[in-house]
């Protein structure tokens, strides 16, 4: 019985925190570029009804899930144009664009409050999926979450094993440089976005298609929020960026067990519900006053803007 729990928990664990692992990956590759995005939680926000109005309507997760990623790099790309060509002010217009995008996600989410979709199946993969305790917990989940897992080992891949993936960080840290070099700085910066914008969709669809297929006003919930912070969390590393995804879906998961267990435990339940952004914030503060590990790690032209005629 206790192994089963702990399956249980495991696998709601690596649900919870595979939204997460796309919206932060996204965000990563967009820092390396040079660019911050604050406007993850409205991509992600639109992302959630734009996926479920598409699966609603042709019932299939598939072309909501691509619809899901077309919204988010749709905004995304509006935020590049204004950062990357006009040089507005990144941090403002990311900020502007988590509201628009949360904003227009509940207007047009009011006419599709009380709909519901199917549940999408798992799918168990055999033999690893016999393995004791993780086994099921790892290995029979539903599409998606594969999906996340590939994306992050194509992204080491590319960030660290391409000669793109080089450029991508060489451009981060010194877009003039990059420049002089021949490469074209522009270019690469809007396909960081856009890749952050799709994966911010993605994350937003998966929440309100592949998690819990209904649609609900607020059902990001910060996720958002927390994403941006687990990339300064994971020091800008992609594996870290996995091992905090999972440890803020683990302490989700904790705090939900709780509040059903009926333990004796004298605490608000709002209380509760807050624990996991509380231990982000608290994550957060602890690395923060490391600066010298923030300077290394971060991209050195992170929200500075840069034309090729300065």
């Amino acid at each position: 019985m206790e192994a089963q729990i702990i399956t249980s928990i495991l696998a709601a664990t690596i649900v919870a925190g595979t939204p997460l692992i796309f919206a932060a990956l996204g965000e990563l590759v967009c820092e390396k570029s040079g660019i911050l995005n604050l406007g993850v939680e409205g991509m992600m926000a639109l992302g959630a009804v734009v996926g479920f109005a598409t699966t609603l309507y042709f019932d299939n997760p598939l072309p909501g899930a691509l619809a899901a990623i077309m919204a988010g790099m749709l905004v995304s790309l509006i935020f590049a144009f204004l950062t990357i060509t006009l040089l507005a002010n990144q941090v403002a217009s990311g900020l502007a664009l988590a509201i628009f995008g949360t904003g227009l996600s509940a207007f047009i989410g009011k006419f599709y409050e009380g709909e519901s979709l199917q549940a999408i199946p798992a799918i168990r993969l055999p033999l690893v999926a016999d393995i004791p305790v993780i086994g099921e917990a790892l290995f029979n989940q539903q599409a998606i979450v594969y999906v996340s897992w590939a994306i992050f080992a194509l992204l080491i891949w590319f960030l660290y094993g391409t000669r793109p993936g080089l450029v991508l960080r060489a451009i981060g840290e010194s877009p003039s440089s990059a420049y002089a070099l021949g490469y074209p700085v522009t270019r690469y910066r809007y396909g960081a976005v856009l890749f952050g914008g799709a994966m911010a969709g993605m994350g937003g669809g998966f929440l309100s298609v592949f998690h819990t297929p209904i649609w609900s006003e607020g059902i990001v919930a910060g996720k958002g929020w927390v994403a941006l912070a687990l990339v300064v969390f994971a020091s800008w590393r992609p594996w870290r960026i996995m091992l905090g995804a999972y440890l803020f879906g683990g302490v989700l998961i904790a705090q939900l067990f709780i509040q059903g267990s009926g333990l004796p435990i004298n605490m608000p339940s709002q209380l509760l519900s807050a624990l996991p952004y509380l231990a982000t914030i608290v994550v957060l503060v602890i690395i923060s006053r490391n600066r010298l590990l923030v300077r290394v790690n971060s991209p050195a032209s992170l929200a500075q803007p840069w034309r090729h005629d300065c």
